[in-house]
């Protein structure tokens, strides 16, 4: 896949696309486990911004590449990363994530997830 920008997620069924949030498609490839891909994304969250409470059907793997982003984990305490830090969140774990710092926050967002199934699962 070449990198391409668009505002919607890498999945069959996307969700709408939400003001002040950018996504940055860079890569996606399966992987040798069977039914498994890695799919890489930029992901760009304008100043106040909050990515709703949402899952994923595998592990995300987070490098914070700018700016300040506080993540709430279900059943955790909030954590805050700034540039160089990175988040480990297990498969089907809701979270949200919000730029509370004063300029655009971004991240890479690595997904290890089943091949075929939706990439963001909002909550209801």
């Amino acid at each position: 896949m070449t990198t391409t920008e668009r505002d919607t997620t890498l999945t069959t069924a996307a969700p709408q696309p939400q003001l002040g949030i950018r996504r940055t498609d860079l890569q996606r490839h399966d992987l040798n486990v069977p039914g498994r891909e890695v799919i890489q994304v930029r992901v760009d969250i304008g100043p106040g911004v909050v990515a709703p409470k949402h899952s994923h059907p595998g592990e995300e793997i987070v490098y914070a590449i700018e700016g300040v982003l506080e993540y709430q984990l279900e059943g955790k305490p909030p954590v805050t990363l700034r540039a160089g830090e990175v988040l480990f969140i297990p498969a089907e774990i809701f979270h949200a994530v919000k730029n509370v710092g004063s300029g655009n926050a971004a991240e890479l967002a690595t997904y290890i997830a089943e091949k075929g199934s939706p990439l963001v699962v909002l909550a209801e």
